[in-house]
C-alpha cells in the first residue's frame, strides 16, 4: 500500500488549523450560550396580597383558583425563585398550545364575578414569563388581554391585547363602540372592532433564543377614555422598562355602561408551534395601582440561569446598578467557582458607589442585575443586558 509522507512544516500548519477548527466550534456554542438571572428569592409575602388595589393575585403555589376558565395544569418544577408551581403553557408540535386563566370581576354581566358592582375605567395587570431553553420559533400569538365584557354573549366594549409579533410582543387596543352604542355581537368579533394601532412594538426580544430559560416580567396597563374624550391609555412594560404605549385613545366613544371587568391569560399560537416546547406564567396580579416587580430582601439571593456551553461550566459574576442604563453600580459580587445562587452581602461582594460601606441594598428601591460566565478555556462571556428588575422591601 502507498503512504503519503507530509513535510513537517504541513504537518505544523495543518494541526493549528485543525486546533483553530475545533477552538471555532467550542467558541461557537460558548457564544450562544448567554447567561442571565433567572430569577430572585422574593419575600414570602408580596405586598398585592393584602393591598385594597388588588384585584386579583395569584402565585400559583396553593393550587388552583377559582376562574371562570381554566385549562392547563399547574408545574411544580418550574417556578419563580425556584419554589412553588406556576401555571404551565403546553405548546405540542403543530399545535396551538394549551393553557389559559380568565378572571371576571367588577361589573361583568356574566362569570364567576369578583368585587361584583365595582366598576374600574383602569387597570394594571402582571405575569412573570418564562420560556424555556432552547425556545424556537418566535412567539405564539397571544399573551394577554383586559377587555369589558358587556353581556352574556360576552361581545366586547372594548379589548386591551398583549400579543407577541415575532420574537417581540406589541399591543394592539381595539374598541367594540361606535358613538356611544356596541356594536359587537359576540367574543373576538374581529369584523365589527375598530383596531386602534399596533405600532410600534416592544424591542425587547422575550421569544428570542438569548432571553429563554429566565423569568421576565411583564406588566400592563389599560386606562379607558373619559366618554366622549380621546384620552385613553394603553402601556407595556417589560422586565421594568417601558417598550410601547398606545395615547390618545378612544376606546369607548360615549359609551359608560361597563368597565373594564376581565383579564385574560391566554396560550394561543395561531400558526401552531414548530417543535414541542413550553413556557410558564407565574405571579399573576390584576390591580387598580402599579405593580412592579417582586420585592426581595435587602440582601437577595440571585439565582443563575444554569450553563448550556461547551464544556465544564467556569466561574460567574454578577453586578448590580440602581438604574438599567447602568449607572450607578452598586454591588459587584466575588468570582464564583460553583453553583448557581448567589446572595448579595459585603461577604460575598463589594457595595460600592452610593452603597459604599453598607452591607446591604437601600430599602424601598429597584435594582437591576447583570451577569457574565467564564467559557472552560476562561475566556469570559460579554456581560448580559441589564435584567431581572426587582424591588427591595420597604
Amino acid at each position: 500500500m502507498n503512504t503519503l509522507t507530509i513535510p513537517k512544516t504541513c504537518r505544523v500548519i495543518l494541526a493549528a488549523c485543525g486546533l483553530a477548527f475545533w477552538a471555532s466550534l467550542v467558541g461557537a456554542q460558548d457564544i450562544s450560550y448567554s447567561p442571565r438571572i433567572e430569577s430572585v428569592v422574593p419575600l414570602p409575602a408580596q405586598p398585592q396580597q393584602d393591598d385594597k388595589a388588588t384585584i386579583w393575585y395569584d402565585d400559583f403555589d396553593a393550587g388552583e383558583k377559582s376562574y371562570t376558565e381554566s385549562s392547563g395544569g399547574l408545574d411544580d418544577k418550574v417556578a419563580f425563585g425556584s419554589s412553588g408551581k406556576s401555571m404551565l403553557c403546553l405548546y405540542e408540535q403543530g399545535q396551538r398550545g394549551k393553557g389559559n386563566r380568565k378572571v371576571f370581576f367588577g361589573d361583568s354581566p356574566t362569570g364567576r364575578v369578583i368585587r361584583k358592582g365595582e366598576t374600574f375605567d383602569q387597570v394594571y395587570w402582571r405575569i412573570y414569563v418564562r420560556h424555556q431553553a432552547g425556545w424556537t420559533g418566535g412567539g405564539p400569538d397571544k399573551m394577554s388581554r383586559a377587555t369589558s365584557i358587556v353581556s352574556g354573549k360576552w361581545n366586547q366594549a372594548m379589548i386591551a391585547h398583549v400579543w407577541g409579533g415575532g420574537e417581540s410582543l406589541t399591543l394592539d387596543p381595539a374598541s367594540g363602540v361606535r358613538g356611544g352604542r356596541i356594536v359587537t355581537t359576540r367574543y373576538n368579533d374581529f369584523a365589527n372592532l375598530r383596531w386602534l394601532g399596533n405600532k410600534p412594538g416592544a424591542t425587547f426580544p422575550i421569544h428570542g433564543a438569548a432571553e429563554a430559560g429566565w423569568w421576565v416580567c411583564v406588566e400592563s396597563l389599560a386606562t379607558l377614555n373619559t366618554p366622549g374624550k380621546k384620552d385613553g391609555l394603553n402601556q407595556l412594560w417589560i422586565d421594568g422598562r417601558l417598550e410601547a404605549e398606545r395615547k390618545n385613545l378612544d376606546w369607548r366613544g360615549t359609551y359608560a355602561g361597563h368597565g373594564i371587568n376581565a383579564v385574560f391569560l391566554e396560550a394561543y399560537w395561531n400558526k401552531g408551534s414548530p417543535v414541542t416546547q413550553s413556557r410558564w406564567y407565574d405571579n399573576f396580579v390584576i390591580s387598580t395601582r402599579p405593580i412592579g416587580p417582586m420585592v426581595c430582601p435587602r440582601q437577595p439571593t440571585l439565582i443563575k440561569t444554569a450553563w448550556r456551553g461547551a464544556g465544564p461550566a467556569g466561574k460567574w459574576q454578577a453586578e448590580l446598578s440602581a438604574d438599567a442604563a447602568d449607572q450607578p453600580v452598586v454591588w459587584q459580587s466575588q468570582e464564583l467557582t460553583e453553583g448557581e445562587r448567589l446572595t448579595v452581602s459585603a461577604r460575598t461582594g463589594r457595595f460600592v458607589g452610593p452603597l459604599a460601606g453598607q452591607d446591604r441594598l437601600a430599602a424601598g428601591a429597584r435594582y437591576y442585575c447583570r451577569v457574565r460566565q467564564k467559557d472552560p478555556g476562561g475566556t469570559w462571556s460579554a456581560w448580559s443586558r441589564w435584567h431581572q428588575c426587582f424591588a427591595t422591601q420597604p
